[in-house]
């Protein structure tokens, strides 16, 4: 081959060229950062080029792990605090009596984040397509997942015992220290305390839905694929 051909041949724009020195690349900062590498690792297996699992480096998965934990970490914390705001001082004090509209709105405002971010994690689902592109994801909804289920399970616990020690002694107890606000504070927490429990199962469920149904999409749709592929080179090769 001549001098000629092979410049002709390294200059082509249909080569695909891969940076391997990932210790340069900005590290993902969030959830949108880590989707975007991900898409990055899409477009170039999606071109059907085979990339080794090792090109994703230890550094790396480890980056796109604590995005994903840190994701649930926040989101965990927003339902943690603004849940209970909602319930138990929202609706029962300040807006006693909401139209359906009225609490409608306010009553999904506490899980928006949760909604928002398990929306772009089953979104990402679809570039399941190779094993840097897997192995990305896999890091991704690994450190969510986690955290996410962790938090939950930790909720669950703090409201459970929270409620068994909220006997009537105990919670004047505590009231009585606030002066002229003890007996409002004594009745209105009574109040609320039938709610501790079905609240905590909520927050607790939720986190849990959100927590596994992305990664279980994801996991679905990449069997879905990879039986697809399967049984389209059965049928070239004629078996």
């Amino acid at each position: 081959m001549s001098r000629d051909n092979r410049d002709s041949s390294a200059n082509s724009t249909n080569a695909t060229i891969i940076t391997t020195n990932q210790g340069e690349l900005q590290r993902p900062r969030n959830l949108l950062d880590a989707i975007s590498d991900i898409q990055q690792y899409y477009v170039i297996e999606l071109k059907g080029q085979e990339i080794p699992a090792e090109f994703l480096t230890i550094s790396r998965t480890l980056e796109l792990f604590k995005v994903g934990v840190r994701s649930g970490f926040y989101e965990g914390i927003t339902l943690a605090l603004m849940s209970p705001f909602f319930a138990f001082y929202l609706f029962p004090f300040i807006l006693r009596s909401p139209d359906l509209t009225t609490r409608i709105l306010f009553g999904i405002m506490p899980y928006m984040m949760l909604v928002i971010n398990t929306f772009l994690c089953s979104y990402i689902s679809r570039y399941y397509v190779g094993a840097i592109t897997r192995k990305s994801i896999n890091a991704l909804f690994g450190g969510r997942t986690m955290s996410l289920l962790i938090k939950a399970f930790l909720i669950y616990i703090f409201y459970y015992v929270l409620f068994r020690l909220s006997t009537p002694a105990h919670v004047w107890e505590v009231a009585r220290h606030f002066g002229s606000w003890s007996q409002r504070i004594y009745y209105g927490y009574l109040d609320i305390l039938p709610k501790l429990m079905p609240v905590a199962t909520e927050i607790a469920s939720l986190m849990a839905v959100a927590a596994v149904v992305p990664y279980g999409m994801s996991y679905l749709l990449d069997i879905w694929n990879r039986y697809k592929v399967k049984k389209n080179a059965l049928a070239i090769s004629g078996r």
